[in-house]
């Protein structure tokens, strides 16, 4: 049997973080499972955030209009892209599971972090128009975010002040990971582990410690398969797939939601 590999994309300055502690459980756990666990660590990395033209070797085809997307795509094509971005784009292509683990600053991810997703995930290597959603490049490949927030979870439901999480999962769960292709595993989220005792976080960490023994056997989060909409107009829900749904209680998930209430724990739990 053929051992998995697992890339865990990191974003913490500290080592004596809880970010640190997760990642290194992560590692720990997956590699005692016989998994092939690479770590690009961003911050030691010094990884560059901005996407710019000094992300090209060589000229580029229109320096008075230049177009990130477009400009990378031929760059990528021709093996033009710089080495930071072709190495990790080489991690990406062996992984088969992507764990990304940070804090979330700002209800996302850390501009580091998504200085990655906007310079590695480039147009053509990542994604195209015909190659996205459930008929994405990396189908094959499974993804998940394992992060740390500094609310309380009663902050992140449906009736708290920072709204429900499953919504703010969205942006980067369905147009991110699964844009991409990505099965996505339901999130591990370490809910304010700066504001609990240092007994709670090891509970915490024993938890993911215990999932990651079945982790690479998780179900998926599910999403609306692509040939469910129009691309003849629009990209709306075909109309036979909307009257299936139309007397049901919730919508089919937490964007396309058909103006229903949302579905219960969509972007969290795998099954619902």
């Amino acid at each position: 049997m053929v051992s998995k590999k697992v890339l865990i994309v990191y974003a913490h300055q500290s080592s004596g973080s809880f970010n640190s502690a997760a990642k290194d459980a992560a590692v720990e756990v997956l590699t005692a499972k016989g998994c092939a666990v690479e770590v690009s660590d961003l911050y030691a990395m010094t990884f560059k955030a901005t996407a710019t033209a000094e992300d090209i070797t060589g000229k580029v085809k229109n320096a008075d209009h230049f177009c990130y997307g477009e400009e990378t795509k031929l760059a990528w094509e021709a093996g033009k892209l710089t080495a930071d971005i072709t190495e990790e784009q080489r991690k990406l292509t062996e992984a088969d599971l992507v764990i990304f683990q940070f804090p979330m600053y700002w209800f996302t991810v850390p501009a580091i972090m998504k200085g990655w997703m906007d310079r590695v995930l480039t147009l053509g290597f990542a994604f195209t128009h015909e190659k996205r959603y459930s008929q994405g490049i990396f189908k094959d490949k499974k993804a998940m975010l394992s992060f740390t927030t500094g609310s309380q979870e009663s902050m992140f439901s449906a009736n708290g002040i920072n709204g429900d999480m499953n919504v703010t999962l969205w942006p980067l769960q369905n147009g991110i990971l699964h844009y991409c292709g990505f099965q996505v595993l339901a999130p591990q989220i370490f809910w304010a582990p700066s504001h609990v005792s240092s007994e709670a976080r090891g509970t915490m960490l024993e938890g993911w410690r215990t999932r990651m023994q079945g982790l690479l056997g998780e179900n998926p989060l599910a999403f609306t398969p692509l040939d469910c909409f129009d691309g003849e107009k629009g990209y709306q829900l075909k109309p036979e797939v909307h009257e299936k749904h139309a007397a049901k209680e919730f919508g089919l998930t937490v964007g396309t939601h058909l103006g229903k209430a949302l579905p219960p724990n969509n972007q969290m739990k795998a099954g619902v």
